[in-house]
């Protein structure tokens, strides 16, 4: 993809350059978006209705698995997982801490205590060598996250969860559509949680989720957990909770399911122009480029890069100002929150995630970006480096981290 793009002054480029444009996204599928909703109130099936089923046999199949379970958010998801696993208090889940919150609340929620383990420096995915460490006889489940698009070394996490008989739940919110050695994120553990909100890559019209699973026993107690353990109806043989996906959503998702393929390749398509860009600009010697590791397809939920700790949140503020969008995923590890601090780490306990936490700095990424708007995020990058470089605020070049 190298010269598939025109450059000109930063000063060319009026308009903003969002994080993300929903309005942009949605806009040429609102007919088709509109008919469906139209018929789902026509047939007054609002809950749990055929088009949830449509969506559930569409996903499972995506996810190359047998089942799949439609609940109402991704967060319910993970939680429904651990009920199925019948983690309970006095149980330890093992989670990392660089990842969103519902990765390790689901686990509090149910009384159990999150371990939190290290990340990898290249993926941001948890790390085997971490879990193995941390894994007792009180480990009742393994949550790995494949962040920003990437899946986790799911081989070595298996394997050290098989030695003592813990569950493998995905958090795969952010990475529908991913693939180690061809098979699909969904397909690995034995219960994996999928997120449809509005930012992901797939997503609805407002919160949904989904559970994947090749086990039809684990199917069938996700199904009973998600509607208040009722079988039949106002017959409850499990306390479970109410988290059922609204035929609403599953009618957007439906219609949206039929371009996900096409959106990923626009989003592979703009992280490559990405790398070139910064390749083309000498910036690969400044920050540090996202990458994608051997044996998978990664699906760029985000497309983050390292800054040099010290100068993140000052780059953010001239890009701000220049009207480019950018996110912190994540300005904290989850075992420096607040609300986890009871659990006794310290920020150094894990060095990976709260370096990672430091310095990495989302773009925009989403399918519809122009090449021009890259070249123009790429530019300010540029504009920002070199005005610094001159007065010898960074090294001679960005520090390039080695997989663990």
């Amino acid at each position: 993809m190298k010269g598939n793009f025109n450059i000109h002054s930063p000063a060319a480029h009026s308009q903003p350059v969002q994080l993300l444009d929903l309005s942009r996204h949605n806009f040429p599928i609102k007919d088709e978006m509109l008919a469906a909703l139209k018929n789902v109130v026509e047939s007054g099936q609002f809950v749990l209705g055929p088009e949830v089923k449509k969506l559930e046999q569409t996903i499972a199949a995506y996810s190359q698995v047998d089942y799949a379970v439609g609940c109402a958010s991704g967060s319910d998801a993970l939680l429904l997982a651990l009920m199925a696993a019948d983690v309970e208090p006095g149980d330890e889940v093992i989670v990392p801490s660089f990842t969103f919150f519902a990765t390790a609340s689901c686990v509090t929620r149910l009384g159990a205590t999150p371990v939190f383990a290290d990340i990898d420096p290249v993926s941001y995915n948890i790390s085997p060598e971490d879990i193995a460490k941390k894994i007792t006889s009180k480990t009742k489940a393994i949550i790995p996250v494949h962040l920003y698009g990437q899946m986790a070394e799911m081989k070595e996490i298996l394997n050290i969860a098989s030695q003592t008989g813990a569950v493998v739940v995905e958090d795969a919110a952010q990475s529908i559509g991913a693939e180690l050695e061809g098979r699909r994120a969904g397909s690995w553990g034995h219960i994996t949680a999928l997120s449809f909100y509005p930012t992901k890559n797939l997503g609805g019209a407002g919160d949904g989720g989904m559970l994947t699973t090749p086990d039809a026993v684990y199917a069938q107690k996700l199904t009973l957990l998600r509607g208040h353990g009722m079988e039949p109806r106002y017959y409850h043989k499990v306390i479970g909770i109410n988290s059922r996906l609204d035929s609403f959503q599953a009618a957007v998702l439906n219609v949206k399911m039929k371009y996900i393929e096409n959106w990923t390749m626009m989003r592979q398509q703009n992280a490559t122009r990405y790398h070139d860009l910064f390749m083309v600009f000498g910036l690969d010697r400044d920050i540090d480029l996202p990458r994608t590791l051997p044996y998978r397809r990664h699906v760029w939920n985000q497309y983050v890069v390292r800054i040099p700790q010290g100068h993140r949140d000052t780059l953010r503020a001239e890009l701000a100002a220049k009207k480019i969008g950018t996110e912190i995923y994540y300005p904290l590890g989850l075992h420096e929150q607040e609300c986890f601090q009871f659990l006794g780490y310290t920020p150094e306990d894990l060095p990976e995630t709260h370096r990672a936490s430091q310095e990495v700095l989302a773009l925009p990424i989403y399918p519809e970006l122009t090449a021009d708007e890259q070249v123009y995020v790429v530019e300010a990058i540029k504009t920002y480096f070199d005005a610094n470089r001159s007065r010898h605020l960074f090294p001679s070049g960005a520090p390039q981290r080695e997989a663990a």
